[in-house]
Order: C-alpha cells, then structure tokens, then sequence
C-alpha cells in the first residue's frame, strides 16, 4: 500500500528532528551570531575535535529550536535551497532581524537574505501570511503582487497594495 507523497508501510516515530548546519570552520562563531539575535536563544554544547583547534559540533537553540552546526570543511556549502523561517509578530522585529542578519550577508526577494556564513533566511512578518489567506483573492493576490517587488518585507506597502492604492 503506498500512502500520500511516496512512503511506504507505517509511520515512524522519532526523537526529535533538528537542522543540522554544515559550516567549514565558523560553527562556534556562526552559533553564537545567531544566538545573540534572537531571544530565548542559548548555545547548548560545544564538541572539541574540529580543524584547527576549532569545535567540531555546536549545538544551540534558537528561539526553542534547536540546531547543530558542524565544522565540516570545505566541502560543502549552504544553499538557498535550505532556508530557515523566521515569523515576526511585527514590522520592528522584521527589521531589527533583518539589519542584524545582513551585516555582512546579501539581501535577496521576498523576505529572503543570505547571512554573511552563507545561511538563507526568510524574515516574513506575521501579517504577510495573513494578507496572502485573504478571503477576497483578488486582495491576496494584490499582497503577493507587492510582495514579489520587495526585498525586506514593509507591511505598510503590503496594505496599501492590498486596499488598492
């Protein structure tokens, strides 16, 4: 019997699922930067063993989440393809986040950077989602329309796109 979306036979029950982070040797750096931008966020352990003296795993937890990162080399690097989304309550988080995680970073479109480690963020007010679930699709469509134009998401643009002005 297949079930939706491929799998086969009974779900299984885990642990705990977590983003494990692949940096070449800024694990402990990249931890602690992200720690101290978010609140409710704390680096959990550090592991010895990595290139240069350098950790090999650091665990933290962001905002209650937690993460690995591990001093992998070169090998690989992060890709857009793999994001983390932050929801905002309000346009002052968007922005103190926003300012913070693209020092030294690249903005991209639609609420989306890429940090200065190379890590892509969505940074998506809280109202953006609602604008878009719009009952009326013609308003939701005009949110996705303005949205679409943005870097930084700006709730006001996305209002005064939606109430048609």
């Amino acid at each position: 019997m297949t079930t939706r979306g491929g799998a086969r036979g009974p779900r299984v029950r885990v642990e705990s699922i977590t983003p494990f982070l692949w940096f070449d040797d800024q694990a402990e750096e990249a931890a602690r930067f992200y720690v101290a931008s978010f609140a409710g966020s704390r680096v959990t352990a550090v592991h010895p063993g990595g290139p240069g003296g350098k950790p090999l795993v650091v665990e933290f937890k962001l905002g209650g989440t937690p993460f690995v990162a591990l001093n992998g080399g070169p090998e690989h690097r992060p890709s857009p393809a793999f994001s983390i989304f932050v929801g905002c309550p309000d346009q002052r988080a968007v922005d103190v986040l926003w300012s913070r995680l693209l020092r030294g970073g690249e903005p991209s479109r639609c609420g989306w950077l890429v940090d200065r480690y190379g890590l892509s963020w969505q940074i998506i007010p809280a109202r953006l989602m609602e604008l878009l679930r719009d009952p009326d699709p013609e308003r939701a469509g005009r949110a996705l329309q303005a949205m679409r134009k943005m870097q930084k998401i700006v709730v006001r643009k996305l209002e005064r796109a939606v109430a048609g002005r």
